[in-house]
């Protein structure tokens, strides 16, 4: 066997190496090569070294298939128009069988007692209780806005799943229940004057 002979030998050794995947025997066999003298074309002025060889079936191609694919219409707004059409025949049910009338017209000479805002700035209303108006109604809401903006730079974790975002689901309970026990307490055990009753013995005073 001649020289040139022998070099191809090992370089197709060599190859073989790669394509059973056993980086071991390759790594020795590219010493080998790299020591005979760099491998294919010894002595016939070739620089150039085969590194590797991947099979055709070891490379992966993801695509999208048509099928994963849907248009927005019909698919999209179809339901979107479906629930707008059950949203409306539920606001026409419910304005048709609950009597809601309109009230008498101010009168700026009786005023309703309790007097009670909207339940959504009731636990606002609440607050005016037990702080001075600047801090009940502007310092502590202005604090809420800020810690809102603040909050993506301060909990800056990507996962979407409840078991890994504990801050933000217990800042978010804690927010929730605090502002819930203030609208309760409004709503419930506030009476005329706005002061402080038990529903049971005073009655409810609801109107809202």
């Amino acid at each position: 066997m001649t020289e040139r002979e022998e070099a191809g030998s090992d370089q197709e050794t060599h190859e073989r190496e790669i394509a059973a995947g056993k980086p071991e025997r390759v790594e020795a066999a590219t010493a080998e090569s790299a020591a005979a003298g760099g491998g294919r074309g010894k002595g016939v002025g070739e620089t150039h070294r085969l590194l590797a060889m991947v099979p055709p079936s070891g490379i992966q191609r993801v695509g999208l298939r048509q099928e994963d694919k849907v248009n927005t219409w019909p698919h999209l707004l179809m339901y979107e128009f479906l629930s707008l059409l059950v949203v409306l025949a539920g606001l026409l049910v419910f304005s048709a069988v609950v009597n809601a009338p309109f009230r008498d017209l101010a009168n700026p000479s009786l005023t309703p007692n309790p007097s009670k805002a909207p339940w959504y700035f009731l636990g606002l209303q609440e607050l005016l209780r037990y702080f001075h108006p600047m801090i009940a109604g502007v310092t502590i809401p202005g604090l809420g806005l800020f810690g809102l903006m603040m909050l993506p730079y301060v909990d800056k974790n990507p996962s979407p799943r409840a078991d890994r975002r504990k801050f933000a689901v217990i800042l978010f309970t804690t927010f929730l229940m605090m502002w819930s026990v203030l609208v309760i307490l409004g709503w419930l055990f506030r009476g005329p004057g706005f002061n402080f009753i038990w529903p049971w013995q005073s009655g409810l005073y609801l109107d809202l």
